[in-house]
């Protein structure tokens, strides 16, 4: 008996649906990845404008948009793990090894975290 690859056209066509959710899997965590870039920069920015204009009178004034920063990287994150995890829910992995919904979680409750600690911290000092 011979191990030769099925070459049918409903073999080639399940692999080729298999391959398309690996890819769009894969294509959903560069997404993910992305929004969590554009987030990060948002915390940055945050600090940068209460770096810049922290001096400025009334003092809540700079906070106050640098706030609107650090509620957009959190908006940012939390959206983007929900859409990760909802492609993750509907796809299957099949060659790729793509990353579990818990690791997209662990991942926006650290930027969380962070975001609430500038946050406190901006408005403290």
């Amino acid at each position: 008996m011979t191990d030769k690859p099925d070459t049918s056209p409903e073999a080639e066509s399940h692999r080729r649906t298999e391959w398309s959710e690996d890819r769009t899997l894969m294509a959903s965590e560069r997404t993910f990845n992305s929004a969590l870039g554009t987030a990060l920069g948002c915390l940055g920015v945050a600090i940068g404008l209460h770096a810049v204009f922290g001096t400025l009178e009334p003092t809540w004034a700079p906070k106050a948009v640098a706030s609107l920063f650090l509620a957009l990287s959190l908006f940012l994150v939390w959206s983007a793990r929900a859409r990760a995890v909802a492609t993750r829910q509907r796809l299957s992995e099949h060659s790729a090894r793509v990353e579990d919904r818990h690791s997209f979680t662990m991942i926006s409750a650290t930027v969380t975290l962070g975001a609430l600690s500038i946050g406190a911290i901006l408005w403290l000092i």
